[in-house]
């Protein structure tokens, strides 16, 4: 399986935060899954360094060189991604998820045909296939 990995599953999968359920961390380390990261995530968290509006222990350099030493596969942003993200629709009722970061992953995932792993409550609502909720 192809996994791209929320920004929040990417910190806890690299720091073993006990938030990981067991079922992610049997994902994580199945050998035959192939692990992605997004550049997005990676941005993500030198904004919110940058804002400090979170207490991260790492820069966002050591975040890129955690990710990599996992073996995670780091996912670039194309045009394509982008296209994809205008036309992110949720199921039924409701507002939408303005979350810009998760709306450019939930597109990549779709675009590149990888599964998506979030605790993100509201994600599995996109009208997306693939979306792994842990």
């Amino acid at each position: 399986m192809n996994i791209l990995l929320d920004t929040h599953i990417a910190v806890w999968a690299i720091t073993d935060d006990p938030r990981l359920s067991p079922k992610a961390r049997e994902l994580l380390l199945d050998p035959g899954n192939n692990i992605y990261f997004s550049v997005i995530s990676a941005m993500e968290i030198a904004l919110k360094r940058k804002s400090r509006s979170n207490n991260l222990d790492f820069t966002t350099e050591e975040f890129v060189d955690y990710c990599e030493k996992a073996g995670y596969i780091q996912l670039l942003l194309k045009s394509e991604h982008i296209l994809a993200e205008e036309n992110l629709r949720r199921k039924g009722e409701g507002p939408e998820h303005q979350d810009p970061f998760d709306r450019f992953l939930i597109a990549q995932a779709k675009v590149e045909k990888l599964s998506f792993m979030t605790h993100d409550h509201e994600i599995p609502s996109f009208d997306v296939k693939g979306i792994i909720s842990i």
